[in-house]
């Protein structure tokens, strides 16, 4: 948490995962296939999202990937309408899975996607990780005016990826800032800031999740699976 220690941030809102279950009162699940709707979600991935391909032991949320008779299925969970923020320090520890076709995520959406839908709502992708490519990070923002390509991008070089480590944001009026393990990945910075090209000051939810397969998940290896995202803890500092 370099990021936060510097600016002296106060905890703002956290999900510690401790206990034996999801804290409800944080989150919701999104569930269903990967059919286009107001989340933005079709990327033509094969999975279904259900309530029971997660767990919460030891300290950390499991989600859990499978493949039971044909069938995909894994876990979406999101904060829309119970935590939104705007600006600040957010952070989450991960381990990350591993095997091809897997897609897991930490990241962000505008409060307004009901009312102005995607990509004018925004999107924050803080931690964005495929089997595929295993050694790289990546890091981007989607707006009104670089969507579909994904030109606000960053790809870093990982090493460990399977092992414990910090994924974080610093979240600003005028730029954004991503970490990992404290250390700057990517900086977004445009000179002229508009709707279409920053839409980024406004409330935002959190989003957690695995997909598999889909236009960036790309091929599966139908062996790895049953495959787990693991998660440590959610905090956000203002």
């Amino acid at each position: 948490m370099g990021a936060c220690q510097e600016d002296d941030r106060r905890l703002l809102w956290a999900d510690e995962f401790d206990g034996t279950a999801l804290d409800t009162s944080n989150w919701n699940f999104k569930l269903g296939d990967g059919c286009p709707d107001l989340c933005g979600w079709g990327n033509n991935e094969p999975q279904i999202y259900t309530t029971s391909n997660h767990s919460v032991s030891n300290g950390s949320l499991k989600i859990t990937g499978r493949l039971q008779d044909s069938v995909y299925t894994s876990t979406r969970i999101t904060t829309q309408g119970k935590f939104a923020f705007q600006y600040g320090y957010i952070e989450a520890r991960i381990k990350l899975p591993e095997g091809k076709g897997l897609w897991p995520a930490f990241w962000m959406l505008g409060s307004d996607i009901t009312e102005v839908g995607w990509p004018a709502c925004g999107e924050i992708d803080i931690m964005e990780w495929i089997g595929r490519d295993a050694d790289s990070l990546f890091t981007s923002l989607h707006t009104p005016a670089s969507y579909g390509n994904t030109i606000n991008t960053k790809k870093t070089k990982l090493e460990t990826p399977s092992a414990w480590h910090s994924y974080g944001c610093d979240w600003r009026e005028d730029q954004i800032v991503f970490y990992r393990d404290d250390k700057e990945v990517y900086r977004f910075d445009p000179a002229q800031k508009t709707e279409d090209n920053y839409p980024f000051q406004k409330p935002f939810y959190i989003i957690l999740n695995m997909a598999i397969g889909g236009n960036f998940g790309g091929a599966i290896d139908d062996s790895i699976f049953p495959q787990t995202y693991e998660i440590d803890y959610v905090r956000v500092y203002e």
